[in-house]
């Protein structure tokens, strides 16, 4: 429903206001940039993204206050994740070749 590139498809949304300049930010194409907006409006009881359609004038698209709320707990999560599997990601790159460990 919700993962890294969604959330990162969310913010460039919410920071550009438009679906295809968010796509081409992420090196992806209009369609599929609107695909995963589809996918991720048809996920939850409200989109997460409103959009209007181009024209004389131009279309956009905003992220909605449910959406902005579900990248803030995204986020949130993605944090409280982190840092309860640090010593364990320490471990994993401490393992990887021609990677030096991180403190």
């Amino acid at each position: 429903m919700l993962g890294p590139g969604k959330a990162e498809l969310l913010e460039l949304i919410r920071d550009t206001g438009s679906i295809s300049a968010a796509g081409r930010e992420m090196k992806m194409s209009y369609k599929r940039a609107w695909m995963l907006v589809e996918e991720m409006n048809a996920a939850f009881r409200d989109p997460l993204v409103a959009s209007t359609r181009g024209g004389p004038g131009g279309g956009g698209a905003r992220v909605t206050d449910v959406g902005l709320t579900m990248l803030r707990l995204y986020r949130a999560i993605e944090e409280t994740a982190a840092r309860a599997a640090a010593s364990d990601i320490l471990m994993l790159k401490s393992m990887l070749r021609d990677i030096p460990p991180q403190k």
